[in-house]
């Protein structure tokens, strides 16, 4: 079983920052990636970024967000600076590797909600 929390989210006003962070537990051997999704009301989950060998972006945050990833602690941030009211959303963490046993794994968070409200 693997465990993915997240936390960092909260309300913000337009222009500011907000830093999201994703620790994962559990039975991992390798993580491929951990990922950022976001949900906003009415709409479908997207991808914000991805953490691989190279960083990818949707163009909606390109220069304002930024993923790093710590792996000696198995955890995944995002730094999200000039907030837009568009940004927001619920945010989901997502986690693709193998455990120990070399299944693969494939996990989503429960998610935070980050509000961009003056």
């Amino acid at each position: 079983q693997v465990q993915l929390v997240e936390s960092g989210g909260g309300l913000v006003q337009p222009g500011g920052s907000l830093t999201l962070s994703c620790a994962a537990s559990g039975s991992i051997r390798r993580i491929y990636t951990m990922d950022w999704y976001r949900q906003a009301p009415g709409k479908q989950r997207e991808l914000v970024a991805t953490s691989g060998p190279t960083s990818t972006y949707a163009d909606s945050v390109k220069g304002r967000f930024t993923i790093s990833r710590d792996n000696a602690k198995n955890t995944v941030y995002l730094q999200m600076n000039s907030l837009k009211p568009e940004d927001t959303a619920v945010y989901y963490c997502y986690l693709k590797g193998v455990n120990i046993d070399y299944v693969g794994l494939d996990y989503w968070g429960k998610g935070t909600l980050v509000t961009v409200s003056s």
